[in-house]
């Protein structure tokens, strides 16, 4: 057999047995293969990896607000429920929750190191000032007073002052607070840190707590109808 053919096989050879190593399609997108255990999205997520994603609900409960004022600005026909179920969603979820989680776990792990303390003391006042300000559109929610002109101001009023204070916060806590977590416990102590607010989380919220925070969040998404997201790209 000429050298050529012996090498141009062995190539080939070697090939087949990179494809062969190569995952199935489906375990690499996290999806069973044939009979396999699908992956549980939750393992591995760490303490701070948890609190960035609760941030996504809300920032999705901030959108809902937004969009309820700008049909109240533009005089267009919004249900008080939308703002009373998402500041309800809030109350629940964010402050009975995930700041409380944040407060009882978090913050003392700052404190006890010394390390961005006067951070941790603003956005433990931004915490009591957010949820008076959650009191008072839940108060100006309700049906009765939301059907006064004057209230439906104030409402707005509210909303803009949480939304304004929230961006900020919850960026700061991830870009500077989370990331920094790492730099003061190790990766036992911050795992241990995960199970503690995993059992939390089954106190406060049920189990799938997380999940149906979700679902509640895209149901008023779907009844405003924002919910799908292309309509956000520029045109």
């Amino acid at each position: 057999m000429a050298r050529d053919e012996i090498d141009r096989r062995k190539v080939l050879a070697a090939g087949l047995g990179l494809l062969a190593a190569v995952p199935p399609l489906a375990a690499l997108e996290g999806k069973p293969a044939g009979k396999g255990k699908a992956l549980d999205p939750d393992e591995g997520v760490t303490a701070p990896e948890d609190l960035m994603k609760e941030h996504g609900v809300l920032n999705r409960c901030l959108l809902i607000y937004e969009e309820g004022m700008r049909r109240l600005q533009a005089k267009q026909e919004v249900a008080p429920e939308v703002f009373l179920h998402t500041a309800e969603l809030v109350r629940t979820f964010v402050e009975q929750y995930h700041e409380k989680n944040e407060e009882n776990y978090i913050f003392p792990e700052f404190v006890k190191a010394r390390k961005l303390v006067d951070l941790v003391e603003t956005l433990k006042t931004q915490h009591v000032a957010g949820r008076k300000v959650t009191a008072e559109i839940l108060r100006l929610s309700q049906p009765a007073q939301f059907r006064v002109a004057a209230n439906r101001g104030q409402l707005v009023a509210a909303c803009q002052s949480f939304i304004r204070m929230y961006r900020p916060h919850e960026a700061r806590e991830d870009t500077v607070l989370f990331p920094a977590l790492r730099t003061i416990l190790d990766a036992k102590q911050v795992a241990a840190l995960g199970d503690r607010m995993e059992e939390d989380e089954h106190k406060v919220l049920g189990e799938e707590g997380f999940e149906h925070s979700v679902a509640k969040v895209e149901a008023i998404e779907k009844q405003l109808g924002i919910y799908e997201l292309g309509q956000f790209t520029p045109r």
